[in-house]
């Protein structure tokens, strides 16, 4: 594949790439949603990933190009970043890590550069190719103008400089793509963000199904909307119980100033909350606002116009979800006889919450789960933001490639759209390496 890489470069540019920069895919095996709550999560990197080849250049011209030729190639000045929000071309993931590294040194006369990107990660399917473009991008900037971060450092970064194309994320996937280990799934925390290996139990494999249903974080508002939900959960939480609550942002800070369990804050959301969706009326009444400041102080530019919001049922996945995280990471440290049969049972209680309190599935996703637990997963769930994209499933090592079979069969070979990419939309995956750069020996 570098070869390959390297002679297009070639072919393309006239000179030979300087390095390498890979930054891997994620999938996250529970936790979905939370991160930007400030909880927990639990992913591992995959093996699929962007790579790209780099030659920095002196003029301060950045020339991006594909080896998928249904991306455009596009060129622009290095000191002149316009990243558009309305429509998220590949390129403007890209200067989002550029733009990111370049703020945060200050750089003043960056190095322009010629790229050559090629990516394996499906697109739209919730396993992050844009997070790993992103960190790719970041990663790559750095080398090509002499600086140095930590792992640490560069995700946090990246994290930020994602929301330039509109994308409120909390963190997991750059996190994952920078922090990631070959072997084993980290638990991710964060404030500070830390990483702690969680190896997974022998005898069973991760298998990734692409329900084919393209999702675009940053074209779409249901991302947002629930972001904005969970914070105006929070909002009534805190005061409810005499907080703060213009300060608090995020479910976790409630816990964490009230000082209690999360089964607690469960009950907490019961009495506080009402499952009825919520008019910007009432939110105002409840804050003893006026809808003014509802609009001006609180509610993101892009949710002006959403006129309901569902804050009881996004508060209970969110307090619940995270629960399930801490569970899954003891039950993977204590590894009882029955752990594989325990964590299936959390994938399964994890998908019917973002199903039904969260919303964030699609009828592809809940039958493409139904399949892999008829046909032998011991816990299958949607992976990524939801709304289509991909499901992960547990599955005896042993059944591995009658289970693979079996869904072929059922998912995608019914419908002719899905056969055609049927061989990169189902496949096994090991925890694979974070993000790095390579020179050619």
């Amino acid at each position: 594949r570098l070869q390959k890489l390297k002679e297009m470069f070639i072919s393309k540019f006239g000179s030979a790439p300087k390095f390498y920069a890979r930054a891997p895919g994620r999938v996250n095996l529970i936790g979905e949603h939370i991160d930007y709550c400030g909880y927990a999560v639990l992913p591992m990197a995959i093996e699929q990933d962007i790579l790209i080849a780099v030659e920095p250049v002196q003029t301060q011209v950045v020339q991006l190009a594909n080896t998928n030729s249904s991306y455009l190639d596009f060129s622009t000045s290095v000191n002149n970043i316009q990243i558009n929000k309305t429509k998220p071309q590949w390129h403007n993931y890209f200067l989002c890590g550029l733009k990111g590294i370049q703020e945060h040194f200050g750089l003043n006369n960056p190095t322009g550069m010629n790229c050559l990107l090629d990516g394996t990660i499906p697109p739209s399917s919730g396993l992050s190719s844009s997070s790993a473009l992103v960190c790719c991008a970041g990663l790559v900037t750095l080398r090509a103008n002499g600086k140095t971060l930590s792992k640490v450092e560069l995700a946090e970064i990246c994290t930020k400089s994602e929301r330039y194309i509109g994308t409120e994320g909390g963190g997991m996937d750059q996190s994952i793509s920078f922090l990631a280990e070959e072997g084993t799934a980290k638990l991710i925390e964060f404030s500070p963000l830390r990483a702690t290996d969680v190896r997974l139990p022998s005898g069973a494999t991760f298998v990734i199904a692409n329900s084919c249903v393209e999702m675009n974080k940053a074209a779409t508002s249901h991302y947002n909307i629930r972001v904005m939900e969970c914070r105006l959960a929070t909002k009534l939480l805190s005061k409810s119980k005499g907080l703060e609550w213009r300060k608090m942002l995020r479910l976790h800070d409630v816990q964490t100033k009230l000082g209690v369990s999360l089964e607690e804050m469960l009950t907490i959301v019961e009495e506080v909350l009402h499952p009825e969706p919520y008019s910007a009326e009432e939110i105002c009444k409840c804050l003893g606002i006026s809808l003014e400041e509802l609009c001006s102080q609180i509610l993101s530019q892009n949710m002006q116009d959403v006129s309901t919001f569902k804050l009881y049922q996004r508060a209970k996945h969110v307090y619940s979800e995270a629960a399930r995280v801490l569970e899954f990471q003891k039950i993977c440290s204590e590894a009882p006889a029955n752990a594989l049969q325990l964590l299936g049972e959390l994938m399964k209680q994890s998908h019917i919450s973002c199903r039904e309190m969260y919303e964030c599935s699609c009828p592809e996703l809940d039958r493409l789960v139904d399949i892999c637990l008829q046909f032998g997963a011991i816990g299958s769930r949607l992976t990524g933001a939801g709304w289509g994209g991909c499901t992960v499933s547990m599955v005896p090592t042993d059944k591995l490639n009658t289970f693979l079979k079996n869904v072929k069969k059922a998912y995608y070979q019914t419908d002719g759209q899905r056969l055609a990419v049927e061989n990169n939309s189902l496949f096994a995956t090991k925890p694979g390496r974070g993000a790095l750069v390579f020179v050619e020996a």
